[in-house]
């Protein structure tokens, strides 16, 4: 059996990257395996443990740092995120393609460690756009979202590390897209 592909798939936040992924995800001939974090933020509405992340203790998070664990890790707004190695691995070997939606320093993290790693970044039709999308979510205090914003600015002038960008200006179409760009390393 052939070893999956190991994908990361990056964006700023609000960027669509949860809703072009369940677009893209639906095509079963890229036979792939949702990879999840684990985190130590408290779940959102409708979030459950196990399907969208895997929610631990900070101190449970600090022990997978200590050994070793994780593909990558970061800290992000008081909250630590990060990617079980062993999860997976068991995936790839299983053949599966496996999809990561991490940040760019995590992403980075994971070049280093799989430099054969297929990594794509979705970007907003503007910076305008993604404000507009991030505030709609109605979820955080504005702090945060200055933070995100903030953030993502820094996230851009990443683009260049990546192999592949597409723009989220329209779901359907950004999926046919990335569905094209697997298709095309498998």
């Amino acid at each position: 059996m052939k070893k999956g592909l190991l994908i990361v798939f990056s964006g700023p936040s609000g960027v669509g990257k949860g809703t072009v992924r369940a677009e893209f995800s639906k095509n079963e001939a890229l036979k792939l395996a949702y990879s999840i974090s684990m985190t130590t933020r408290d779940p959102r509405e409708g979030e459950k443990d196990g399907v969208d992340y895997f929610f631990v203790t900070r101190e449970r998070f600090k022990e997978a740092i200590e050994n070793e664990e994780l593909l990558e890790w970061t800290e992000f707004v008081g909250n630590y995120y990060g990617t079980p190695a062993a999860y997976v691995e068991k995936l790839r070997n299983e053949g599966k393609n496996v999809l990561l939606e991490i940040e760019v320093d995590g992403a980075s993290q994971i070049r280093k460690k799989c430099p054969d790693a297929l990594t794509i970044f979705l970007i907003p039709p503007s910076m305008e756009e993604l404000e507009r999308r991030i505030r709609g979510r109605r979820s955080e205090p504005e702090e945060i979202v200055q933070q995100r914003l903030a953030k993502a600015e820094r996230e851009m002038k990443m683009i260049t590390e990546y192999k592949y960008v597409v723009c989220n200006d329209n779901v359907d179409l950004a999926a046919r897209i990335v569905s094209a760009i697997i298709e095309a390393h498998m």
